[in-house]
């Protein structure tokens, strides 16, 4: 392979990546991505996700323009509700401690709706996501926690249609193609050295969009940044998002910036594989512990399962979990709530356990202390405030009394069988640490002056998440920041 020119290289082939190539290409001729997986792996931690995203919208009209197949029993069935500019700024200041980046939380906020509709014009169809994000009750299906859609097909949906507009666009894309250096001179980003199908190979480009992913699938990393314990977690996604990408960036003089101790990690299946299984996707993951009570291998509760709606608690649980005896938990239901369920406990091969009576159930769970469980059901069972109407569409208030260890919301008692118990583990998603960028997707360095030639989005471009994540906002960062890079790096190139 010779030394071709670009006018833009985009470093990684998910969501981020490839909204930047596309972007880019509706302003400049010649586009490359380097992705660092094989053909069959692409799309990054993208493909592993449910395709869902956060986005505001005004109501029922909105989403008809997303999904204009909506029927009309759909629609008088459901209540789509909205999501204000305010609200997601509410959410993304309540969620990270008020720490998000004031500039790049705005861009995120004011372009999300702009960026699903974008995502149309390149042939990714949306459907309401009814399953994971509304409950019925009564004649009306209501949805909550302001995420209403997501990319048919899931995430893997989601990549291979943006992969089918990089074709007709014209986008040139390298697999097994890993990034190794950026190539700069005179303070100016101009290309990339990369191994090409086992080959050193020197790219030459006009600007350089970085969009690899964090530092998750890097357990020395993970170890040395976000703490000890943390070689131990299961990677929820794709095995190539190891951080070398942040490293390229720091190596010529990337400002590292944001939440680097802090990662999103999820309540995720026990026994599933070290790293994301495509055919399986997120459904590892354990989404309806809200409506359960979950104890540790003591049996003992730890943690408060119905403190908000699931949006704003599953990327913090993880790591709450990680730091449990034996680094597992185990969420019990019973049957008033079996229905209320989400999809992914009923895969094939889901570690889960089933009962007639507590005692047998308790008695399975590998490496629990039984008895312990049993009483701290029995206490939980006698504190929950039966007096208050269960409703799971809203923060419902049917908490307990007098433990430790409250349970604020969706308080059920578990006596009635048969008994469900599911095992879960950390599930690490993505990091919140990486460089720095400034609205206009720009690479930072330590004065905070612009790296000339040189843009970052996705998980990479730091400073929007702390500590916790409002839930499918990830891939509307992603999507808008990308479209910004793309964008700008090929005004660049064009300039020069």
């Amino acid at each position: 392979m010779d030394s071709p020119e670009y006018d833009v290289i985009v470093v990684g082939g998910g969501n981020a990546g490839l909204c930047a190539a596309l972007s880019a290409r509706e302003h400049a001729a010649r586009v490359a991505v380097l992705e660092r997986s094989p053909e069959e792996e692409r799309g990054g931690n993208s493909a592993f996700t449910a395709g869902t995203m956060r986005a505001v919208y005004s109501g029922l009209e909105d989403i008809r323009q997303l999904v204009p197949d909506l029927s009309e029993a759909e629609i008088a069935e459901t209540d789509f509700s909205s999501y204000t500019a305010d609200q997601f700024f509410d959410d993304m200041a309540r969620i990270t401690g008020y720490r998000t980046n004031p500039d790049l939380c705005e861009v995120l906020v004011t372009r999300s709706n702009e960026a699903l509709h974008w995502l149309r014009r390149q042939g990714v169809r949306f459907i309401p996501v009814y399953g994971a994000q509304s409950f019925k009750v009564g004649a009306k299906r209501k949805f909550w926690g302001g995420v209403t859609v997501g990319a048919v097909g899931g995430g893997i949906g989601l990549v291979d249609s943006l992969h089918a507009a990089a074709a007709r666009a014209g986008i040139a894309v390298f697999y097994e193609a890993e990034a190794r250096r950026l190539l700069q001179s005179d303070r100016v980003v101009r290309g990339v050295e990369a191994d090409v199908a086992g080959k050193t190979t020197t790219l030459r480009a006009g600007a350089v969009v970085l969009a690899s992913g964090g530092f998750q699938a890097n357990a020395e990393w993970r170890t040395r940044y976000l703490g000890p314990g943390w070689d131990l977690a299961k990677v929820r996604g794709t095995r190539f998002n190891t951080g070398g990408g942040i490293r390229m960036a720091l190596e010529v003089g990337a400002q590292s910036y944001g939440n680097w101790s802090g990662c999103h990690a999820t309540e995720w299946d026990m026994h599933a594989p070290d790293y994301g299984d495509r055919t399986v996707g997120d459904r590892f993951q354990k989404h309806s512990y809200q409506f359960s009570v979950m104890v540790n291998n003591e049996g003992r509760r730890f943690v408060d399962e119905g403190a908000d709606f699931r949006n704003y608690t599953y990327a913090k649980y993880g790591r709450i979990i990680l730091s449990q005896p034996g680094q597992v938990a185990w969420q019990i239901f019973d049957s008033k709530v079996a229905h209320l369920l989400r999809e992914e406990y009923h895969i094939k091969g889901a570690t889960k356990l089933k009962a007639a009576t507590l005692e047998e159930l308790v008695a399975r769970m590998e490496g629990v202390d039984g008895r312990q469980a049993l009483q701290t059901i029995c206490e939980y069972n006698a504190a929950v405030k039966k007096q208050i109407p269960f409703d799971p569409n809203v923060l419902d208030g049917r908490g307990t009394d007098g433990l430790a260890v409250p349970k604020s919301n969706w308080a059920n008692t578990i006596e009635d069988g048969p008994f469900e118990a599911y095992g879960v583990t950390c599930g690490i998603t993505f990091t919140f640490g990486g460089v720095k960028i400034n609205p206009e997707a720009q690479v930072l360095d330590m004065a905070d002056r612009p790296i000339r030639g040189l843009y970052a989005a996705g998980e990479m471009a730091a400073g929007v998440f702390y500590f916790n994540y409002p839930g499918s906002s990830g891939l509307t960062c992603g999507t808008v920041f990308g479209r910004i890079a793309g964008r700008n790096a090929a005004a660049l190139a064009k300039a020069n």
